[in-house]
């Protein structure tokens, strides 16, 4: 294993004075074990830590460095913006840019109210939804994560249609009661639940491609039944697009389906790597939201300029350089050059992909649902992400998260990740 004291050095002086050492629960590496390694610096595809190590990186800030990291033309813009001002409480042009910029690319989204995470978003989409139709019960999905909202963290109890049990200490049993867990790709289970609880149901939010559970892809039929289902009840089909809106496609998930959602929840590659939150839908739906409406919802740092203005310059760079294909390609391309060292493996590897985000997972496949991705040998995965990460290859720490290439990535960062995996794979045996 690579040698790395400074980064021992700070993560012990981390956990005296931060939780667990880190300010996001997965970087402690709880997952595969060890200690996480500290950053110097991000450029291009690269990661270089403190201790001089330098790794080809598919995690990408979790995905908004759709670019690669500190391209010239955010660096340039951020830069720009700050010497304007850092944050001014009120209204500014950018922020009118980019609800012209997400309206005109969305279809759905008629009008968009930025915030500052993607949890916000979710969370405030929740609000509206429960405003909006004046109900109060939500419908999630397992394996689907939309942040560490209060109302969202919860899983199925006993049976697919059970109501929810608190997933985390803090979670009032009450709040849980309202939110309704079920099996992502179950359109029976989808079908029942509405026959008995659809008078009630505000909204069904849903990850469209979930990417918190690895990476997993809806079934023909889900996703058009889900729509279906909310039109005739009277409830708001949610997309969550934190993940996957601008990346997968200009569009997202719902240009490739083809189903409307009445509100989304975006983040990540609209902020360039500065936090920033947005979601939208529907005029009418909107138009609840304070001040015109009575769902009250607000933010200091909402619409902030820095993040407007990086978010701004990276999504049009994107479609001045046409990157979605780019972004096939490359995925594509690490797919089809891991497809000989998988059927060689010895055990069962599976790679599941869309465009420029993707996941191994070390079980059987397709996995299509989060019990599924449950079967898979966390052991043997935590072999295979050391060895990679020792011989200069980052993944998520984690078998259940996404991985994500950058437009940063050259063919040669594909070739040298095949060779590394393809030994990380005999290694994990």
């Amino acid at each position: 294993m690579s040698a790395r004291p400074r980064s021992q050095e700070l993560f012990a002086a981390a956990r005296v004075r931060i939780p667990g050492g880190v300010n996001s629960p997965v970087r402690a590496f709880r997952g595969v074990g060890g200690e996480p390694f500290f950053v110097e610096r991000a450029e291009g595809s690269h990661l270089r830590d403190v201790d001089g190590h330098e790794y080809i990186d598919y995690v990408g800030t979790w995905g908004p460095a759709i670019l690669g990291h500190t391209p010239r033309i955010v660096i340039d813009a951020v830069r720009e913006a700050a010497g304007r001002g850092l944050s001014y409480g009120l209204p500014h042009p950018l922020e009118v840019e980019m609800a012209e910029f997400i309206t005109a690319r969305l279809p759905s989204i008629e009008k968009v109210r930025m915030v500052n995470s993607g949890t916000e978003a979710t969370m405030s989409c929740l609000r509206l939804a429960r405003g909006f139709t004046g109900r109060d019960k939500i419908v999630k999905f397992e394996g689907c994560y939309h942040g560490h909202v209060d109302s969202l963290l919860v899983r199925a109890g006993s049976g697919a249609l059970t109501l929810g049990q608190p997933d985390s200490a803090g979670v009032p049993r009450a709040l849980a009661e309202l939110t309704i867990t079920l099996p992502f790709n179950d359109t029976s289970a989808l079908e029942e639940i509405f026959v008995r609880e659809g008078a009630g149901i505000a909204g069904v939010i849903v990850e469209p491609v979930p990417a918190n559970a690895g990476l997993i892809h809806p079934l023909p039929g889900f996703l058009e039944r889900l729509r279906e289902l909310c039109t005739a009840h009277g409830g708001l089909l949610i997309f969550d697009e934190v993940m996957t809106g601008f990346r997968v496609a200009r569009g997202g998930v719902q240009e490739l389906c083809g189903v409307v959602p009445d509100l989304t929840a975006l983040g990540k590659v609209i902020g360039g790597g500065l936090p920033v939150g947005a979601f939208g839908g529907r005029a009418e739906v909107m138009d609840h939201l304070a001040p015109d409406g009575p769902v009250y919802q607000a933010g200091t740092l909402s619409g902030n300029p820095l993040a407007l203005a990086a978010g701004l310059a990276q999504m049009r760079e994107l479609e001045r350089t046409e990157a979605w294909s780019r972004l096939e390609q490359l995925g594509a391309a690490l797919q089809s050059g891991l497809e000989a060292p998988i059927r060689a493996a010895g055990y069962p590897v599976t790679l599941q992909r869309l465009g420029s985000m993707f996941c191994l997972f070390f079980t059987e496949g397709p996995v299509n649902n989060l019990d599924e991705a449950k079967k898979s040998d966390t052991v043997r995965f935590a072999k295979f992400f050391h060895y990679c990460l020792d011989h200069g290859v980052y993944f998520p720490p984690s078998q259940f998260e996404t991985g994500f290439i950058s437009t940063a990535h050259t063919d040669e960062d594909i070739v040298r990740t095949v060779a590394v995996i393809t030994r990380a794979l005999h290694h994990a045996a």
